[in-house]
């Protein structure tokens, strides 16, 4: 089962970081990838179980599920429902730290999946180069620029 991480350092506060980040409907906001998602039956983006639907470069058609959301630890984990990769079992969490040498965050966002052996490299690459390192450079990006 391939796993994927990617992480970055953000020179803002772990509470502000979260504040964005926490918006499980709200990717668009600071990931260049996604268009603007919507949550299945318009219930809050922060409801454990709720689900987002979203396009991304590759089209329409992914659905992911809420799994766990916690304020206290900053943290959330959701699965995927439906998506165009050639994936099963996509497991996924996105978690914020606090650094203790000044004000700043520690993001990271790792995912668990199964695949055919022939596509695994190129899964890993696609999920680790294509969407979660961009999205956390764009993440960072933001939030230094305020």
């Amino acid at each position: 089962m391939p796993e994927v991480v990617a992480s970055t350092v953000v020179d803002a506060p772990a509470d502000e970081v979260w504040g964005l980040l926490r918006d499980f409907g709200g990717m668009s906001r600071w990931h260049p990838a996604m268009a603007p998602s919507e949550i299945e039956g318009g219930g809050p983006a922060d409801a454990v179980g709720c689900v987002r639907v979203f396009t991304t470069v590759l089209g329409p058609g992914h659905r992911d599920r809420l799994t766990a959301l916690d304020d206290r630890e900053r943290t959330y984990a959701y699965t995927s429902e439906s998506t165009r990769m050639p994936i099963r079992d996509y497991r996924a969490r996105v978690r914020v730290l606090p650094v203790t040498e000044g004000d700043r965050a520690f993001v990271e966002w790792s995912a668990r999946f199964d695949c055919d052996a022939d596509v695994a490299e190129k899964m890993v690459v696609t999920f680790r180069d294509i969407i979660f390192a961009p999205g956390l450079a764009a993440l960072r990006k933001r939030l230094e620029s305020r």
